[in-house]
């Protein structure tokens, strides 16, 4: 099994995050007790731009959870149509050479699911094997390289697809005013990516999937997730997520490691979720990583943002097009995400 091709797409808009923090203070102006605490977040998440799916002006007139879907939907199916496409022809291969298409997604729903609305506007094979993922959050895009991983396993001829689409902006609730609101409000983005996984019999060039890992720590739903309302999705994000990472990401890491005949010094490039600094530092510090080792990471951090389950694959992109590491490199991708729990994948690449 190899990861044939990974390709992003983004939305046309983007912002410096002085100009968010503008368009946000000038929002709240009026309840906002104390502007400087926001500025103060949004200087310290690491992020310098972010793209968005709409000009700034037009979130103000999305005061209803259907007319913010509406949005996620329409712009969900252009921005997959678009990674698919690419992630396609960087692998050399057709819209007709899919068999399996699993998209991802935690900033909007759909039924009709969105794989079923880009079967029709790509007219992709009728036949095609459809799995929506919603839930999931930022540890989707590498839960859903394992999921995809599963199935070429099981049919080693063919070819799986997984899109993750993550509009973030879109689940802004304008009128909270909570630490983990503010927060978000500095650090998510949006935008897409799509990932080609072929299966033994499938020509690929391309790491290599060569074990995958998913551990759940119990009860500790509430460190992070979505509260959901009449008004929509509004964040939940406890300040002990870095900690709960640090507790129990290394001994994920060991064990997969360690059943398949390997040590931490065998691994020689890492792909790491960037879920802000304090995330980013509690994975590097408890795995012992320096920052020249994670900076595909911490670049994508400040050009992007957090863009949920996109963020690790716009990560593994990078590495692929950009910083590949010499044939035979051990690698290790790695997500966390509600749950609260962890996805780990293992390279060769």
């Amino acid at each position: 099994m190899k990861i044939a091709s990974v390709a992003r797409a983004l939305p046309p808009h983007r912002f410096t995050q002085q100009q968010v923090f503008d368009a946000l203070a000038l929002h709240w102006q009026e309840h906002l007790e104390n502007p400087a605490l926001l500025s103060r977040f949004h200087q310290r998440v690491g992020v310098d731009t972010r793209y968005f799916v709409l000009p700034l002006e037009g979130y103000d007139s999305l005061t209803r959870w259907g007319d913010a879907n509406r949005v996620w939907l329409e712009n969900a199916e252009e921005l997959g149509e678009q990674a698919i496409d690419l992630a396609l022809k960087r692998a050399g291969m057709e819209r007709s050479r899919i068999n399996a298409l699993l998209t991802v997604s935690v900033t909007g729903i759909a039924s009709p699911s969105l794989d079923a609305h880009l079967t029709n506007r790509m007219q992709l094979p009728a036949d095609i094997r459809r799995t929506p993922i919603f839930g999931l959050g930022c540890v989707a895009g590498a839960a859903g390289i394992a999921q995809a991983a599963d199935y070429v396993r099981a049919y080693p001829d063919r070819v799986a697809v997984l899109l993750s689409v993550e509009l973030c902006s879109l689940t802004w609730q304008r009128s909270d005013l909570s630490i983990a609101n503010l927060i978000a409000s500095g650090l998510f983005g949006d935008g897409a990516a799509a990932v080609v996984v072929a299966g033994d019999d499938v020509a690929a060039d391309g790491p290599e999937i060569v074990d995958t890992a998913s551990s759940f720590y119990p009860n500790t739903e509430d460190a992070m997730g979505w509260e959901i309302s009449e008004e929509g999705f509004r964040i939940v994000l406890s300040p002990e997520v870095p900690a709960i990472i640090r507790a129990n990401l290394p001994g994920d890491v060991d064990a997969l490691l360690r059943r398949n005949g390997l040590t931490h010094g065998d691994v020689g490039n890492w792909v790491l979720h960037t879920g802000g600094p304090k995330v980013l530092d509690a994975m590097a510090d408890s795995l012992g990583l320096d920052r020249e080792t994670c900076a595909a990471s911490w670049d994508s951090l400040r050009e992007v943002g957090n863009l949920s389950s996109a963020s690790v694959l716009l990560v593994l992109e990078e590495i692929m097009q950009n910083r590949r590491p010499a044939a035979g490199t051990w690698g290790v991708l790695a997500a966390l995400g509600p749950g609260f729990c962890s996805q780990l994948v293992l390279l060769r690449w």
